[in-house]
């Protein structure tokens, strides 16, 4: 008896060994888990002061996960500032300053901004980044407004990169159209300016003297100024960009996207202006276009990209790898996570997320990544 057991099971033994080979176990998926995020209701904490934000038209993280904003003053109605006039109407509010920063728990840290002697403050604030050597960029999209503004952390003024006043040009070599976004290449000395909502360009500049140094269109083409159609999904992609041209970011290898918003695309280029490739998003939006914003992930692959959608109201999660969609949040309304004329986001090194968002918007979120990251 023993001995027909032992065969039994060395019989069992060998055919599990075919099975096993004839059937291999699956292999280990190497995708990368989505990540998840909630939203912190609680987040930032109240404003001192009796102040009030207006239109949140900018928003970023520093080097030491602190969080910066510009918003407008200039956008609240007389009644969100009763506590301004004399006599005060109501007790609420007083329009705060137009940079505010924050800590990673809410708290409010500074606050500075506004006309001052030597440069020109924007007439409409739009757009803020802190580069590596710890200096604050601004932008302005107002219809005179053709400057970069250049900031230490405590608000001193150090460069004024173009003029406001009339005149756009995409081609001009001395100011800039209603520019939107700023990012900086601190080891080449170079700004580039997502430029913007009345020009058509990316422009370079250098960092330190304010020189200019080259631009380009769509494409990496010379922009033009002739006025082109609304955005038609069944039609060819625009050879321009439209307006306005919202964002420009660096990634881990140096290639430079741009949001062409209302053209519902991403167009990549190397940093000389060589055009590398396009990727459209929820293409049938005509809107106000569905590609606002977008940061990379923390991680060192930056495996994902986080796209800020305005018209739909949600945030995309993109493959870096791919470009494609891979999971999104958020839709349109006033709730907490919900998004009324999202605008603009970012992310600190624990891979929070941080939005903006303007018209009745006002207001600025924290979503908290749930997951762990790799």
């Amino acid at each position: 008896m023993k001995q027909v057991t032992h065969a039994l099971l060395a019989a069992a033994g060998t055919l599990a060994g075919i099975l096993a080979a004839l059937c291999p176990a699956p292999a280990e998926d190497t995708k990368p888990a989505i990540p998840q995020f909630q939203v912190d209701a609680l987040w930032p904490k109240p404003l001192p002061n009796n102040w009030i934000l207006g239109q949140v038209a900018g928003i970023t993280v520093d080097r030491f996960d602190r969080i910066w904003i510009v918003q407008r003053p200039n956008s609240l109605t007389q009644r969100e500032r009763a506590a301004e006039q004399n006599p005060p109407p109501s007790r609420c509010c007083v329009a705060a300053p137009p940079v505010l920063v924050f800590d990673e728990s809410g708290n409010f840290l500074r606050a500075w901004g506004g006309p001052g002697p030597g440069y020109q403050w924007p007439e409409s604030e739009h757009g803020i980044f802190i580069d590596d050597n710890d200096f604050v960029w601004l932008a302005g999209n107002g219809k005179s407004d053709g400057q970069l503004l250049k900031f230490t952390m405590d608000g001193k003024f150090v460069l004024q990169i173009g003029k406001s006043g009339a005149g756009n040009d995409s081609n001009s070599t001395e100011r800039l159209g209603s520019p939107a976004d700023i990012a900086v290449d601190t080891a080449a000395h170079e700004v580039f300016a997502a430029d913007g909502y009345a020009n058509r360009r990316i422009v370079v500049f250098d960092s330190e003297t304010g020189a200019y140094k080259r631009h380009w269109g769509a494409y990496g083409r010379k922009p033009s100024d002739e006025k082109t159609p609304p955005y038609d999904p069944a039609k060819p992609p625009s050879q321009q960009f439209g307006n306005p041209v919202h964002c420009v970011r660096f990634d881990k290898d140096g290639f430079v996207y741009v949001c062409d918003r209302t053209n519902d695309r991403v167009q990549i280029f190397r940093k000389d202006g060589t055009f590398v490739s396009e990727h459209f998003y929820e293409k049938n939006t005509r809107a106000t276009g569905s590609v606002y914003e977008l940061v990379f992930s923390p991680d060192k692959e930056q495996r994902f990209i986080y796209m800020a959608d305005g018209a739909n109201g949600e945030v995309r999660i993109l493959d870096h790898g791919t470009k494609e969609i891979v999971g999104r949040f958020g839709r349109v309304g006033r709730q907490a996570g919900q998004f009324t004329a999202l605008h603009n986001i970012a992310v600190d090194h624990q891979g929070n997320i941080y939005t903006a968002e303007v018209n009745t918007g006002q207001r600025i979120q924290k979503f908290r990544r749930l997951d762990p990251q790799n």
